[in-house]
């Protein structure tokens, strides 16, 4: 399956796909995935990783609306998706940053995925009016 084919039908792109924005919901939904997966491996950490496990969820939130937004083509509300889109590159930001205090596998692999997502949302952000 594939984000940009599905992009591509729908009747308002007229074959046309935003490439960036499209790489960007594709990882937002990765990126949510490998937090949600990395708060539910630091709940079973033997140490105090609350506010990791918190970060994590909110950042998961936040990707998988970012995610969403991004494929809605009906209507124009650039606006919103650039609103989303910073608020994802933020959160990934702060899940990174918390993700780089522990010394888990776990983590250090969920603050890379949350760097390229971030990444990958600015060059997303440049294609948007």
């Amino acid at each position: 399956m594939s984000v940009r084919k599905m992009i591509a039908l729908h009747p308002n792109s007229a074959g046309h796909v935003n490439e960036p924005l499209a790489t960007a919901a594709k990882h937002a939904m990765y990126c949510a995935l490998f937090c949600t997966s990395c708060a539910d491996a630091c709940s079973a950490e033997s140490m105090d990783m609350r506010q990791c496990i918190r970060t994590c969820l909110d950042c998961a939130d936040v990707c998988t609306a970012a995610a969403k937004l991004a494929m809605r083509l009906t209507g124009d509300d650039d606006a919103m998706v650039r609103a989303m889109l910073t608020a994802c590159i933020d959160a990934c930001a702060l899940c990174a940053a918390e993700c780089d205090k522990h010394d888990h596998e776990h983590c250090r692999l969920c603050a890379t995925m949350c760097r390229e997502c971030a990444a990958d949302c600015r060059e997303a952000l440049a294609t948007l009016h």
